[in-house]
């Protein structure tokens, strides 16, 4: 592994970067929202197409150039070769959400393809509320690696307009482009993003089709890292058992549902419960991953254009193992659907309990309203966590014991 200093560069093949690249950052925010971006810009340093900005709104360049997993550690995962000419450089940054600056920060890293590492903190910066942690750039047709470590005032609206980008207004009139340009100017990047902080936060959003939402898809997301895990055991009987494939923290995603007909239901991993998307209940957990390690964490998928068919459901997650408590998971939610801003609630709470019922989603005179809930629930005797949520949230449905497999 090479160590980089700020201000240290490298030719991407000297360091033994290749394609795909990967670009890693762990970064200890200690309780603050941190959000990650990559700004792909000219030759003047200048985001001339919005769509060559990677963020929380927007996970991916065209043709999949430049692609972000976020969770624990946020990744994005680079084509070089899919950039068009007008990229030379890719500005990796890092911005608090809210409250906070830089120097609060704790030991950080960015880690490039597993082979160079470049370490830094709060203890450089003072009062910035962003930094520009390193980049990848074209110089005489080579790409390299710069680490810079540049804090910067403002967060990330100020980093969108430091770029040259226009944010895009919720309510502005789109003004047509003239007739004589052949290419339409691209589309303003949309900061927008709605956290529920608070127990009981909610929001509320109408739907911007004629059918309903579209696709609803929430997303589980948790530090797979934060506990180091168990020593696997090997051997033969180790890979009869499939004991040495699982070490990590495994969290499950689930929702208990009700329909609009006073239907009652849930969807979950354990007992095989995985839902339906065209038909009732439309709703779907995706794959569960076992080992706890998949970057894209857990995910259910909400058919929205039936939301008229669904009353509510409460999103809920526990520990399948792999975690003393919530504290050691640094989980986030985030709810996503075409044409609306991202909304996330973090699991900032709890202790030993191995159940939180997350949001509830509502349909409120048509429109969809998301409520955080952050109520963690622990085993009662005989009664499992599930049934105390259930009690709590008045589903009524009939508990029997559950596996995955």
């Amino acid at each position: 592994m090479n160590e980089f200093s700020r201000g240290q560069k490298g030719k991407l093949a000297d360091l033994g970067c290749n394609s795909p690249i990967t670009v890693e950052l762990d970064i200890a925010a200690g309780g603050m929202s941190v959000d990650v971006s990559c700004f792909g810009v000219d030759s003047n340093d200048k985001l001339s197409d919005e769509r060559y900005m990677v963020f929380y709104n927007q996970l991916a360049s065209p043709e999949g150039a430049v692609k972000l997993e976020l969770g624990g550690k946020p990744r994005f995962t680079l084509n070089l070769e899919a950039l068009p000419a007008s990229i030379m450089k890719l500005v990796f940054v890092a911005a608090i959400d809210g409250n906070g600056t830089m120097r609060t920060i704790g030991p950080s890293a960015l880690t490039l393809s597993s082979t160079v590492r470049f370490a830094w903190s709060g203890a450089d910066f003072q009062d910035e509320k962003a930094v520009i942690v390193g980049e990848i750039y074209r110089k005489d047709n080579v790409w390299r690696f710069g680490a810079v470590g540049q804090g910067f005032n403002g967060g990330l609206s100020s980093l969108l307009a430091h770029f040259g980008g226009a944010e895009a207004a919720p309510a502005a009139t789109p003004t047509p482009a003239p007739a004589a340009v052949p290419v339409p100017a691209a589309k303003p990047v949309s900061l927008s993003k709605v956290t529920l902080d608070k127990r009981g936060d909610k929001v509320s959003l109408d739907k911007r089709g004629a059918r309903g939402f579209g696709p609803i898809h929430v997303n589980l997301n948790w530090n797979q890292n934060a506990t180091p895990p168990a020593p696997a055991k090997t051997g033969f009987l180790a890979k009869l058992t499939g004991a040495a494939a699982s070490t990590g923290i495994d969290l499950d995603l689930g929702c208990m549902y009700e329909m609009a007909d006073g239907r009652k239901g849930l969807v979950q991993a354990l007992g095989n419960a995985w839902g339906e998307l065209d038909r009732p209940p439309f709703i779907k957990l995706a794959a569960d991953d076992r080992t706890g390690q998949t970057k894209e964490g857990e995910n259910l998928h909400i058919n929205g254009d039936h939301f008229n068919d669904i009353k509510r459901a409460l999103i809920f997650t526990f520990i399948y193992k792999g975690a003393p408590n919530w504290s050691a998971t640094d989980a986030v939610v985030s709810i996503k659907m075409p044409d609306q801003a991202p909304i996330e609630v973090r699991l900032d709470g709890g202790g030993n309990q191995m159940m939180c019922g997350i949001a509830m989603i509502e349909n409120v005179g048509g429109s969809l309203q998301v409520t955080k809930l952050a109520e963690y629930f622990a085993q009662d005797g005989k009664t499992s966590a599930h049934e105390m949520m259930d009690r709590k949230f008045g589903f009524g449905l009939r508990w029997t014991t559950g596996r995955k497999d």
